[in-house]
């Protein structure tokens, strides 16, 4: 028992680590949009790499506690989590280097309206994501909570953004390819969000062994 306790330990500290990677390449991808500096994109891209090896190796350690430890209950809801919580953040590393991209062709244009409220969602999308890092880290089922009633209001801003954007194209039609470039960085933050918002839902599993993926589900344990 002590060692499958040490054992998931790591695992925790290995997601802990993960997760850090992934927040500073969403906080540096979005710099990189908002301030046009390609070392900030560049570092995105160059972690890439760091994070698939991690991804890889989250993976393998949880597939042989599963094989060799035969956990149950809560060491085995917390395994099978950490394994969707491994692929999660892989995707929120992959969003970031999306992001990253567009940053570098916004570079090679004028950037509209200081990049619309793309920083504002940023800001919400990033406190998701740590928010929701820290209620699996900490074992917190209220701050998984409040993640998961933290998306709708990432979705108003994308709305908005949408909005100002589509306006600028009919106002301004030298500017469209700027502002699709914009549009793509809102969808990919939306996207980073509904990872976070995954990740909260897993932590509800693991602490109260209760699923919340669905709407239904949700309303009747909320």
């Amino acid at each position: 028992m002590r060692h499958l306790e040490g054992e998931l330990g790591e695992l925790r500290r290995l997601l802990l680590e993960m997760s850090g990677l992934v927040e500073a390449g969403v906080y540096h991808s979005v710099q990189a949009v908002v301030a046009q500096d390609a070392a900030q994109a560049a570092q995105v891209l160059s972690n890439e790499v760091r994070i698939n090896r991690m991804e890889l190796e989250i993976d393998a350690m949880a597939t042989r506690l599963l094989a060799l430890e035969a956990p149950v209950a809560a060491d085995l809801r917390l395994i099978t989590a950490a394994m969707k919580i491994n692929t999660d953040l892989e995707r929120m590393g992959d969003l970031a280097v999306n992001i990253a991209e567009r940053a570098l062709s916004l570079m090679k244009r004028k950037l509209v309206r200081p990049a619309i409220d793309i920083p504002h969602m940023a800001s919400l999308t990033e406190n998701m994501v740590r928010t929701a890092l820290d209620a699996f880290v900490k074992a917190d089922v209220e701050l998984a909570r409040v993640v998961l009633v933290s998306d709708d209001a990432v979705d108003q801003v994308r709305d908005t953004i949408n909005d100002e954007l589509i306006r600028h194209m009919e106002n301004d039609p030298t500017t469209i390819r700027q502002c699709v470039d914009l549009l793509l960085v809102a969808r990919v933050l939306e996207r980073i969000a509904d990872h976070a918002t995954n990740i909260a839902e897993d932590v509800v599993f693991v602490i109260e062994g209760v699923d919340v993926r669905h709407p239904a589900a949700r309303a009747a344990n909320f």
